[in-house]
């Protein structure tokens, strides 16, 4: 059984990793900008956080599966894709990606709550048969420490960690320190939830046990590891 990942996230490729699975990876090739506005124009509305999330990981996924149908025939596993936004008062802040955005975003987030959405998608690839799909949101409420400092703020921008991720903050690595409280799948907040992903595996028949110890036959064997496993 093969895994993609549908993403170039060091975040969510680290989460797979945890969980045993060392995936091939391949960067989906999806305007986010011009798939949604599109939809929403389409719709004359705007996306719910829920409905973009989701509807960005079902593109990846699509997009990346279609690929590896043309270009690896026998590719017999799954795709996975994934998106996420952060909501606050009912504002979404996806990457800041400069260090004035990302202190403005600390100075107003401090002592308060908001909620990451996460889209899933999962393709189910096997050789001679017609791709079949699995998809659902997850969310997860973060509360941020009151107390943050401005000095702390400063230095953690400085890292340029908050830049690239959703809602300019991260839980598991520097940014961590700054939350004090999660609510829901805490993986959801890393990137994607686990819990969720394996519940999607499930619907398209495959156990989520069967996927441990997995590693991509283009990935070669890692250092240490057993390549029997």
């Amino acid at each position: 059984m093969r895994v993609c990942l549908a993403s170039t996230s060091p975040a969510r490729l680290m989460l797979l990793q945890q969980f045993g699975i060392r995936p091939l990876t391949i960067a989906p090739d999806v305007d986010e900008e011009t798939v949604i506005e599109s939809v929403e124009a389409a719709a004359g509305r705007v996306l719910a956080p829920d409905e973009h999330v989701l509807l960005l990981a079902r593109r990846k996924a699509a997009e990346v599966a279609a690929r590896l149908a043309d270009d690896i025939p026998d590719f017999d596993g799954i795709v996975v894709g994934g998106d996420s936004m952060f909501e606050i008062d009912g504002a979404v802040l996806g990457k800041p990606y400069t260090a004035a955005n990302a202190t403005a975003r600390w100075h107003a987030m401090r002592g308060r709550t908001g909620v990451l959405h996460s889209g899933h998608a999962v393709v189910r690839l096997s050789p001679g048969k017609a791709p079949r799909e699995a998809h659902a949101v997850a969310a997860a409420s973060v509360t941020f420490a009151d107390d943050v400092t401005d000095a702390e703020i400063d230095v953690y921008v400085a890292s340029g960690e908050p830049l690239l991720v959703a809602g300019a903050f991260t839980v598991d690595s520097l940014g961590g320190a700054f939350i004090t409280r999660i609510e829901g799948d805490p993986s959801t907040v890393v990137g994607m939830s686990v819990s969720t992903l394996r519940r999607l595996v499930r619907e398209l028949d495959i156990e989520w046990t069967d996927l441990w110890s997995t590693t991509d036959p283009s990935l070669g064997t890692a250092p240490g590891e057993d390549p029997t496993l």
